[in-house]
């Protein structure tokens, strides 16, 4: 009879010990007895003495409650970063004359150079070592942001969003990919628990801490709060932030970086600067442009996997059917919340003639319920699976709805008590989707493809997130000279109304397994 198999699992990062690692998706094979039909031999033990004389066997880096909140707070920043200068334009333009273009590029630059950069983050983060970017990401995002406000022009301060946007990159893929390979089982759902929470509420707290900022001190305070942050968030990650990368790093694949790059360009600059800039010749361009640069980047990728090369983003990734369908439930989502948070702004400040701070009160029930709701989820989800992102769904419609209601039963006359019942149920309903959905889409993602995968969500909720405004912001936007402040404002409430529905749809092709 054949002996059993003795095996171990060999985890290693290079650079790092060899570690035991007994988890066969996150490890390579390596047989100590082969399988023989021979005589039978006596069984062997797994090796106790390190493989190498300079080398000892480890445990696994384990991600500490400190180092889970560093991580969360390098997370919260860029969110907040693209969320909070909705609030600071009108003061930036008064004070730079900056006009309705340079205004559209101080949010389309860093969301543009955000986006394009995310893959290329994850990547590189897997390969020279994720707490090296992070904190790399940080350092930069510190610097840009003083950059932004002390910047003594318009020109100067697109420059130094762009810059930010870049940096960005560089910081929040490793987030994702740390807690990826640092936390298992309960622990892991806990932490991503945690991260939905954080990007959901940041986006809410954005506008709040905007308005804040900008009525009681200046438009610069929006960039500046950064730098404090970001040199606490450096010390912080030096001493509790473990460092991780994948086993079998690869090299960067630059004609599939260049052409992700191009895609994303080609599509996200014209929709977000269009409007501002009159819709001239090169919006039009460019937008054709952008089905040819995706095809021709799904070619090069194929190429390189077909070949034996590592694609910026390989296709066997998308084999994974929760990160297929999670993705596309994340775009109408993300994109569908964004849009709603900057035309809620805009019909409160300008309809309501509501201030900064009194705007951002308004939204006080949403982050209170969400942070809420996204502490419960995980609790659901283990007990009801993916069904708790079909029923935030319908929680999130029936918030819509209250809101649209409101508007319609009694504009101009309306108040924060009147929107919040609304206001509160949309922030449960988002808060049951995203943060289970983040989970879903990278729970079939091994360890060594943590930095890839992170990046490809991320990009897609970035994309979503400028498309939001872009699209439900532009119409209305486009509404307001012929329909008035109320029905433009209908108007768009019915269309993300229907984003919504859209998710629910899609949430019921999600696979219904605990996550």
């Amino acid at each position: 009879m054949p002996q059993p198999v003795a095996r171990y699992f060999l985890y290693q990062d290079k650079g790092t010990p060899k570690t035991l690692w007994y988890q066969a998706q996150e490890a390579r094979i390596v047989d100590v007895v082969s399988e023989s039909t021979a005589s039978p031999r006596p069984p062997v033990s797994l090796p106790t003495t390190p493989l190498h004389p300079r080398e000892h066997i480890s445990a696994a880096p384990e991600l500490s409650p400190l180092g889970l909140f560093t991580l969360l707070l390098g997370a919260a920043l860029p969110l907040i970063d693209f969320f909070i200068v909705n609030v600071a334009l009108h003061a930036i333009d008064q004070d730079l004359q900056a006009g309705p273009a340079l205004l559209e590029l101080v949010v389309a630059g860093y969301g543009v150079a955000y986006a394009v950069l995310l893959v290329l983050g994850g990547r590189l983060g897997d390969t020279v070592g994720r707490r090296k970017l992070f904190l790399t990401g940080m350092a930069a995002f510190g610097l840009t942001s003083l950059a932004c406000g002390l910047a003594p022009d318009a020109w100067t301060l697109v420059g130094a969003r762009v810059a930010q946007g870049a940096a960005a990159a560089l910081m929040l893929p490793q987030v994702l990919a740390t807690i990826q390979s640092t936390t298992q089982g309960p622990r892991k759902a806990r932490a991503m628990g945690l991260y939905g929470a954080t990007t959901g509420l940041s986006m809410v707290v954005g506008q709040i801490l905007g308005g804040v900022l900008v009525e009681g001190m200046s438009w610069r305070a929006v960039f500046l709060v950064n730098v404090p942050v970001a040199l606490l968030g450096l010390i912080l990650a030096a001493r509790s932030v473990p460092e991780t990368r994948s086993p079998q790093p690869a090299s960067v694949d630059v004609p599939g970086t260049l052409l992700l790059a191009a895609s994303l360009i080609t599509l996200l600059l014209p929709l977000t600067e269009g409007r501002a800039a009159g819709w001239p010749v090169w919006t039009w361009v460019m937008l054709a442009l952008f089905p040819v640069s995706v095809a021709a980047f799904c070619r090069v990728e194929l190429r390189a996997d077909r070949t034996g090369r590592t694609p910026l983003v390989p296709p066997s990734l998308f084999q994974s059917v929760p990160l297929r369908r999670g993705l596309a439930l994340l775009l109408p989502l993300i994109l569908g919340f964004s849009g709603f948070m900057f035309v809620f702004a805009v019909a409160l400040q300008q309809g309501l003639r509501m201030g900064p701070v009194e705007a951002g009160l308004a939204l006080v029930p949403m982050a209170v319920v969400f942070f809420f709701g996204s502490l419960a989820g995980p609790r659901l989800t283990a007990r009801f699976g993916s069904r708790v992102v079909s029923a935030g769904g319908l929680i999130q419609a029936v918030g819509v709805a209250l809101i649209a209601g409101a508007v319609w039963r009694n504009w101009p006359e309306i108040g924060i008590v009147e929107l919040a019942p609304g206001v509160a149920l949309a922030g449960l309903g988002t808060s049951l989707q995203q943060p289970t959905l983040f989970r879903i889409v990278l729970s079939d993602v091994p360890a060594h493809r943590a930095g890839v995968g992170s990046g490809v969500m991320i990009t897609t909720q970035q994309s979503a997130l400028a498309l939001g405004v872009a699209t439900l912001g532009s119409l209305f936007l486009a509404l307001l000279p012929g329909s008035g402040m109320r029905d433009a404002l209908l108007i768009t409430l019915l269309v993300q109304l229907g984003t919504v529905v859209l998710t629910v749809l899609l949430s019921l092709r999600l696979p219904r397994k605990a996550v």
